[in-house]
């Protein structure tokens, strides 16, 4: 299953990035992009779930990788499973505020 994981993640990730690319450097230019540009584009549920889904995907991908390296070159090291400790602790802490961020934006309005 974690062939499998990789290999669709990483080809769904090359999409959503792939868009995400043109949507903000493409069709709008870097000046455009400020804090109203964001609020804006989170103030309906399509760009949250677009952003939220390429945050699981990348991080899922992303400590996939590093599980295979860390099995790699730590395979009979005691300090393996603190490594794997310390990245699915970090994986978890950066997916917590990543998901809050995206679920519960409030814009500030001044």
């Amino acid at each position: 299953w974690s062939w499998l994981f990789m290999r669709l993640s990483g080809l769904l990730l090359l999409v959503l990035a792939l868009g995400h690319l043109v949507i903000m450097h493409l069709i709008h230019s870097v000046e455009e992009i400020n804090y109203v540009f964001v609020a804006n584009r989170y103030a309906g549920w399509f760009w949250r779930g677009y952003d939220l889904l390429m945050l699981v995907l990348a991080m899922g991908h992303g400590v996939g990788g590093m599980r295979v390296i860390i099995d790699d070159y730590l395979s009979t090291s005691r300090w393996r499973p603190m490594a794997l400790g310390l990245l699915y602790v970090i994986c978890g802490s950066l997916l917590v505020l990543g998901i809050g961020v995206a679920l519960f934006f409030q814009p500030v309005t001044t």
